[in-house]
């Protein structure tokens, strides 16, 4: 297809691996919506997102194509967008993480805010994920980073879940998502600068994994 043109140009034999992927995306908003994009633009369709929530006016400084669908699931309107995408309308929570069966998966992409399903996650995933840490409240998009899960910093957020991971006995390696920057506001304010910049490199980092299967 003429779309994948200049993509093919860059990954080379690689693109293949891609279009054959299978790809689990929990959460679809400031910043699963733009790793979701960036996937789908880049030739890897066979995408099952999962999300509860409806979009919301509030929603419309940081979320993929929420102008156009407030008060619609988000899932659903997303697949309009993304026609070959699958969806499942579910709260991501501890139980639902423990009871999903991830196997026929290559990677589990977590961009939710829940401690207690990341935890979960990371105790059942951690082979094939990669999870974003707190992307609000930040302005600099360049403090942006990738580490695993131990190397991560600079993010309340983040140190509670290494926390809690340490008090689990869990010492296993994965990709994280995170922002060296301290939280300018105690507020939840965010900036679409920095909240698309974890989406885009969460979906870098999947594709950079995908190519060295």
């Amino acid at each position: 297809m003429a779309r994948y043109t200049r993509t093919r140009l860059l990954f080379g034999n690689d693109f293949e691996r891609l279009q054959d992927a299978k790809i689990i995306l929990l959460g679809v908003g400031g910043v699963g919506s733009f790793c979701l994009d960036c996937l789908y633009r880049n030739g890897i369709t066979d995408i099952t997102i999962v999300d509860f929530d409806t979009y919301d006016e509030t929603n419309q400084n940081r979320q993929m194509w929420s102008e156009l669908h407030e008060h619609e699931v988000k899932v659903e309107a997303l697949q309009e967008h993304y026609p070959e995408i699958k969806i499942i309308h579910q709260r991501i929570d501890e139980e639902w993480v423990k009871n999903f069966d991830f196997d026929e998966y290559d990677l589990v992409l977590d961009a939710i805010d829940d401690t207690k399903a990341k935890l979960a996650l990371a105790q059942k995933c951690y082979k094939k994920l990669i999870s974003s840490f707190g992307s609000a409240k930040r302005v600099d998009p360049t403090k942006v980073q990738v580490a695993d899960i131990w190397k991560s910093y600079g993010d309340k957020f983040g140190s509670k879940i290494r926390y809690e991971l340490r008090k689990r006995k869990f010492t296993k390696k994965y990709k994280v998502i995170f922002s060296s920057e301290e939280a300018q506001i105690k507020e939840k304010g965010s900036f679409m600068g920095v909240t698309a910049t974890f989406g885009l490199t969460m979906c870098a980092e999947a594709i950079k994994m995908l190519r060295k299967k």
